[in-house]
């Protein structure tokens, strides 16, 4: 289900991005408008997309996702309604690709923090999508490729 992870160090990117705290049943609604309002900023400014758009999760439960949306930029972000500039950290990272539906991200998140404490890792309470090819890129959603980032602990 997912590419073999590998550990990385990843860089600071800086982004633009709005922070949601949202019902954990209304994410499928509030995605889409959110995207869309992050990269219409980045296009208006001249500033991105630089890369794939992403999902940086802060807190999840069973009833609430805390997360930011957001969009890799090449320069400062103007305040514009819910976008502000905010930034992807630099860190260690386990990371992987999981390709399909985004029906089927629970699992592979699933199956790749097993993977991470399989190898000695411990994860830590952030994680972050970045939507390498999604329904812009075509239909068949099994060609969909998902970038998994799971920051390690000290």
């Amino acid at each position: 289900m997912i590419d073999q992870p590998k550990i990385v160090k990843t860089e600071t990117r800086k982004a633009a991005v709005i922070e949601l705290r949202i019902p954990r049943a209304e994410i499928q609604q509030v995605m889409g408008p959110a995207i869309g309002e992050v990269v219409a900023a980045a296009k208006a400014q001249g500033i991105g997309p630089a890369g794939p758009v992403f999902a940086h999760h802060f807190r999840m439960s069973a009833q609430e996702f805390e997360f930011e949306v957001g969009v890799p930029v090449t320069g400062p972000v103007a305040p514009a309604g819910r976008v502000h500039g905010g930034a992807l950290p630099a860190t260690t990272v386990a990371r992987t690709v999981y390709r399909g539906p985004y029906e089927g991200l629970g699992p592979a998140w699933g199956e790749f923090d097993e993977w991470i404490r399989a190898h000695g890792h411990k994860p830590a309470p952030d994680l972050w999508e970045c939507y390498v090819k999604g329904p812009e890129s075509g239909p068949d959603a099994a060609k969909w490729e998902t970038e998994l980032n799971r920051p390690l602990a000290g």
